[in-house]
């Protein structure tokens, strides 16, 4: 089980692909979504979100495609998850019981607050440098088993 949203594996995937394959050009959304074996359409709400927060930057046009928006040892994965808004910056007033206000949720908020500073020491450059020993025939075919959703 992952603590992360499928979406926010997903985005974090998504910029480090492009970290890797961005040489001299942007990265298409279409061979993006060929290696990660997805339709574009999933993953262009990820790509805007990303590019509205400068994670990524955009290039329209017949060359266009998407490129780091900054330095990759300056992006963590948990810039990149919150851009792609799978963590939250504002925690939301939660009310009730004394058990929940008192209890849970200051014991889950201190975990989300340890998540997030692990995250924060998790850079592009080191996802990068793993990512580059892989396979070649890894990168493009694989499927992480808590984002395939195929039958067994």
């Amino acid at each position: 089980m992952s603590l992360l949203p499928r979406k926010g594996v997903l985005a974090i995937t998504a910029v480090i692909d492009i970290a890797t394959h961005a040489r001299n050009q942007p990265v298409a959304a279409k061979a993006l979504a060929e290696r990660l074996g997805l339709p574009p359409r999933h993953l262009e709400p990820v790509l805007q979100a990303l590019v509205r927060s400068g994670i990524l930057k955009g290039r329209r046009g017949p060359r266009g495609g998407y490129d780091l928006g900054r330095e990759h040892q300056h992006i963590t994965a948990d810039d990149i998850l919150r851009a792609a808004g799978t963590l939250e910056d504002e925690e939301l007033p939660i009310t009730g019981s004394a058990l929940l206000t008192e209890v849970i949720v200051p014991a889950l908020a201190q975990a989300e607050r340890e998540l997030s500073q692990a995250l924060a020491h998790i850079t592009v450059e080191e996802l990068m440098t793993g990512a580059q020993a892989l396979p070649k025939a890894t990168t493009i075919s694989a499927h992480h088993p808590t984002t395939d959703r195929r039958p067994s």
